[in-house]
């Protein structure tokens, strides 16, 4: 069989997302004769007992696309793996936690009844009959119809809340059922916690709003009229165990449809997460949508969503959207329900993610309300005027900063690494190069470069960028899937800026953020300050493969994401898994949430190759000193302490997952977490301002001044434009005051 080369690639350089290439070429022949094959007629055998309805016959497309999973696995995979019995053996664990995530379907008697699965699968894909696909699906099937029983029975009944008992919600920390009673006892109590909070939530809304509360119940959150809420306990109880009813009904509804390559999916994927997080089989829906979350041209939320076992997750979110200038929702957020204007929420438990999204889009100016879970397991509402990307909020952006009585200093914020490529009309690089020219007429002591929350994007970019502070030299090496090492460097003499430079991070910049971060930190060129203690560390590139193409489009099979190349640093060393670790680590503000790659399940491990020659910058900083001196400060501000607090208590609060079900000891849990945060909260919005900022495109008179009694705008009762808004909030932003503070001991 011929090699199958990849067409119509994509390269993902950032930790989500990038821009979609042309199509280029013809479908080289692959020996496959597509025809032929959907013509085959197939049956699937039914395992299991109690399946209300015959499963449908396999689909014809399965063994296109387990011969394509084989051949592109092994052969354009970075790792080339065999798929073999240990591939296997590895895939099916990782099949059987995502099929039934929290272990409320399936018994430990039907996990075992698939077993003999465990080391066929790579025999299965080869052959082109996926047999687990669908002894899965049928046994799956089988537990909804009883499971769907359990619930509306459980339902019915009113409930008792005073039981000493409690409900373990880490799903890690309890084995599967072992009969049908346990199963039971399991749904019944994750339902009297639901209708707990339901009713916890009508009361919060009886109450006169208190504005100081973290959590408190949202004005958004107005899913009927509070005159509607049942005026007793045990009627606002009912209420709640009959909407909870009417919610499962349409959950239970949608696992009974699943779509027709649903099966296959589940196992090709978990194949394809066995090898690495970021290679992933999107079947044709999940492409489209894919294909259109990438395009940037949405009229939406300006978000990008995926799946995370029965739900849809936040991973992204679009600088210049309606999210990210809203504030509100974050990558991380679990959406639970989508709600329009003057309609009833809709659940998104196990709903298909481009159902989700065709919920979520719509008309510029129409509003959509959105109900989360906070990765601190904290529910929100979140109202969000739909909106077209603001353009000029994709672009990299500078200002001087003032103090009073001190120097001044620069600022870029550098939101992803864009470029010309396709339709795009300015790069990344030239503009940092160009804020860079206009800085220096400035009389600046120094420039912050801020690349916090930066997933990536173009690499050549990363290059171009890092060029601006570098007079020539290596950036970064790339080893391909054919073991073959390039080095990419900087080839133009001359810098455009020599003075005082901080590269600002965090947990969420990645790829080329850490690429040119790792590269200045490498030169010497930077002092590297971090928001938490590493960066994402992806160091890895995908590229999406066209399914369609390799069947001369006679099939729509989706695509392929496939894990194809690795980044070193100029010393050799790997941002795989690693990241970037900084100088100076100030305060993590999202220290409780579970992201990076080495939180990722078999993840690439770190690896290194020779290292390039290259010269050190002569400045004479060192990051010991500068540590100890920014540390002794942080230990005195009372608002980066405050957010370190809210971190720890946010984290307390996700490892605390055994939640009792006694009325009053449940109240009086929520009740102390809600008062910890409130103590903690280091409310950065009404914090003043702690230096002033002259957007460099902006006359001198428009600046945001330094004013305690009024830090947001000369009149607190005229709106904020964008730009105006934009220096309000980079005014009040600790981590940037402290950078200044850094850059002056650098000296």
């Amino acid at each position: 069989m011929q090699r199958i080369r990849a067409l119509a690639l994509i390269l993902f350089l950032g930790a989500c997302s990038s821009a979609k290439a042309p199509p280029a070429g013809e479908a080289p022949k692959t020996g496959w004769d597509a025809a032929a094959v959907l013509t085959e007629q197939q049956t699937a055998q039914q395992v299991g007992t109690g399946v209300p309805t015959p499963p449908p016959p396999a689909d014809p497309r399965e063994s296109l696309l387990a011969e394509a999973t084989v051949q592109l696995l092994e052969e354009q995979h970075l790792i080339h793996p065999r798929l073999d019995d240990k591939v296997s053996q590895e895939a099916f664990n990782v099949y059987m936690d995502r099929i039934d995530a929290g272990k409320m379907f399936l018994l430990k008697a039907d996990r075992d009844g698939l077993a003999h699965h465990a080391m066929k699968i790579d025999d299965q894909l080869r052959a082109g009959k996926i047999d687990l696909a669908h002894d899965g699906a049928d046994v799956f099937a089988a537990r909804v119809a009883v499971v769907e029983k359990m619930v509306a029975s459980i339902l019915t009944a009113p409930m008792d809340f005073s039981n000493e008992e409690f409900i373990e919600l880490d799903s890690k920390k309890v084995q599967p059922a072992t009969t049908e009673e346990e199963l039971a006892d399991r749904w019944r109590r994750r339902l009297e916690l639901e209708v707990m909070e339901r009713v916890a939530g009508m009361e919060d809304r009886l109450k006169p709003k208190d504005p100081k509360k973290t959590d408190a119940a949202d004005p958004d959150e107005d899913r009927s009229p509070v005159s509607a809420i049942p005026a007793t306990p045990e009627l606002r109880e009912a209420k709640a165990r009959e909407d909870l009813a009417k919610q499962y009904s349409g959950r239970f509804a949608r696992l009974r449809a699943p779509g027709a390559l649903d099966a296959a999916a589940d196992v090709v994927n978990a194949v394809a997460a066995a090898l690495d997080p970021h290679t992933e089989y999107l079947p044709p829906a999940e492409s489209a949508n894919f294909d259109i979350s990438m395009s940037g041209s949405l009229e939406g939320i300006g978000a990008v969503l995926r799946e995370k076992d029965h739900y849809i997750e936040v991973s992204e979110i679009v600088p210049g959207g309606a999210s990210s200038r809203q504030g509100e929702l974050e990558a991380g957020d679990l959406i639970l329900s989508v709600q329009q204007e003057g309609a009833e929420p809709v659940d998104t438990f196990d709903r298909r993610i481009d159902e989700v999204v065709k919920m979520i889009r719509g008309k510029k100016g129409t509003v959509v309300k959105l109900r989360v879970q906070k990765p601190a397991n904290v529910e929100k509402t979140i109202s969000i005027t739909r909106d077209i990307v603001v353009i000029e909020d994709t672009y990299a952006r500078g200002a001087v900063l003032e103090r009073k009585g001190k120097p001044s200093y620069g600022y870029i914020h550098v939101p992803g690494f864009y470029g010309k490529r396709g339709n795009g009309t300015r790069a990344a690089g030239a503009d940092v190069d160009a804020l860079l020219t206009k800085l220096k007429g400035k009389k600046i002591a120094g420039v912050i470069l801020d690349l916090r929350s930066n997933g990536g994007g173009l690499l050549d970019e990363a290059v171009t960028m890092t060029g601006s502070f570098i007079d020539r030299g290596p950036v970064v090496q790339v080893k391909d899937n054919d073991g073959e090492h390039k080095t990419l460097s900087d080839e133009t003499g001359g810098v455009t800026y020599d003075g005082p430079l901080l590269v600002l991070v965090d947990r969420f910049s990645a790829s080329a953020s850490e690429i040119v971060a790792g590269a200045l930190q490498d030169y010497h060129r930077a002092i590297i300050v971090g928001a938490g203690p590493s960066t994402h560390g992806k160091g890895t590139v995908q590229t999406l493969v066209d399914l369609d193409r390799l069947t001369g489009g006679k099939v729509e099979l989706g695509e392929l994401k496939l894990t194809i190349q690795q980044f070193f640093r100029v010393t050799g060393s790997s941002t795989q898994v690693q990241g970037v670790i900084p100088d100076v680590m100030l305060p993590d503000p999202a220290g409780y949430i579970e992201s990076g790659e080495k939180t990722l399940d078999h993840a690439l491990a770190w690896s290194s190759i020779q290292p390039e020659q290259y010269a050190k910058s002569s400045d004479k900083w060192t990051s010991e000193a500068l540590a100890k001196k920014s540390a002794a400060r942080i230990a005195k501000q009372p608002v980066l302490a405050k957010v370190a607090t809210t971190t720890e208590l946010l984290k307390a609060r996700q490892a605390d997952t055994r939640v009792p079900l006694q009325r009053t000891a449940w109240e009086k849990r929520r009740a102390d977490q809600r008062a910890a945060l409130d103590a903690a909260s280091p409310e950065l919005d009404k914090q003043p301002a702690a230096f002033t900022v002259i957007g460099l495109d902006e006359p001198a008179a428009d600046k945001q001044p330094v004013d305690k009694k009024a830090p947001t705008a000369a009149d607190p009762k005229k709106p904020l434009d964008r730009a105006a808004r934009w220096r309000d909030t980079l005014s009040k932003d600790p981590w940037v005051a402290e950078c200044l503070n850094i850059l002056a001991d650098a000296k």
